[in-house]
């Protein structure tokens, strides 16, 4: 890819609570060094983990209810309040579950859902975790995440037609102007969204969580394999850090800088 090669934001997501439902947003405020506001900013413990809020470390996504092996969460509609930190939990239109994530009480009532409707998923008692500024990412690193929708076509080519939601590859940032793949090959590259600057660090490999289809719930179809047979390897998007502040929204352009001679 060339830095004359423009993208444009299609749409802004968070996912406050990893494994549940996107959020999706206007505009946003970066900061340098840190996610989208309250991304990933809890987890549903699935047993044991060692995780300690007062010293909040990375712990592998296995550790929680994730998509990747408990798809049923896709049929939730949950929603955060930033205000009041309250999840709301619907299930076929109906609040099912309702809590102040940051008191004990409104966690608890959250918990209590899960262990009573997830029963066969679980390895041991659900409980709400959250660390202070902690992002449960799926690497271990603040990053944030973004999907090229040509290379989300393309997929859609390799599967002969059948239609690919966007939203299976849970991303921050949607994307459209780049050729099909190329963002691959922004690794450590810098991308320029108004004010703000954000180092390309990693390709995202996919797991089994693409193949959920976020609006029936079903896993339906085989993305890493599918990716693997075509292209010898199961990336697709990118993750970047925040080395810039400022405020991004949909419309905007995302340009490659170029780089800066010595």
């Amino acid at each position: 890819m060339t830095a004359s090669q423009t993208a444009e934001i299609t749409d802004l997501y968070r996912y406050p609570i990893k494994g549940l439902t996107p959020e999706r947003l206007p505009r946003v405020a970066l900061r340098r060094g840190e996610t989208l506001p309250a991304d990933r900013r809890y987890a549903i413990e699935n047993g044991p983990s060692g995780f300690d809020p007062e010293a909040p470390a990375w712990k592998p996504k296995i550790q929680f209810l994730m998509l990747a092996r408990n798809e049923r969460l896709a049929s939730l509609d949950s929603r955060f309040e930033d205000a009041t930190n309250r999840l709301t939990i619907r299930k076929d239109g109906q609040i099912v579950a309702s809590g102040d994530m940051e008191t004990a009480a409104g966690r608890a009532a959250i918990e209590r859902y899960f262990s009573e409707n997830f029963r066969p998923e679980l390895k041991g008692p659900p409980k709400v975790l959250s660390g202070r500024n902690h992002s449960f990412s799926d690497v271990a690193r603040k990053v944030v995440s973004i999907i090229n929708l040509d290379s989300v076509r393309a997929i859609e080519a390799m599967l002969g037609g059948t239609a690919v939601h966007p939203l299976r590859f849970r991303a921050n940032l949607y994307v459209k102007g780049w050729p099909a793949w190329s963002e691959l090959d922004l690794v450590g590259q810098t991308l320029a969204i108004g004010k703000a600057r954000l180092q390309v660090v990693k390709r995202i490999v996919r797991c089994p969580a693409t193949n959920v289809d976020p609006e029936t719930a079903k896993r339906d179809l085989e993305i890493p394999p599918t990716l693997s047979r075509h292209l010898g390897h199961m990336d697709c998007g990118i993750y970047a850090e925040v080395i810039a502040g400022g405020e991004i929204g949909v419309g905007d352009a995302v340009t490659v800088e170029e780089p800066k001679l010595v």
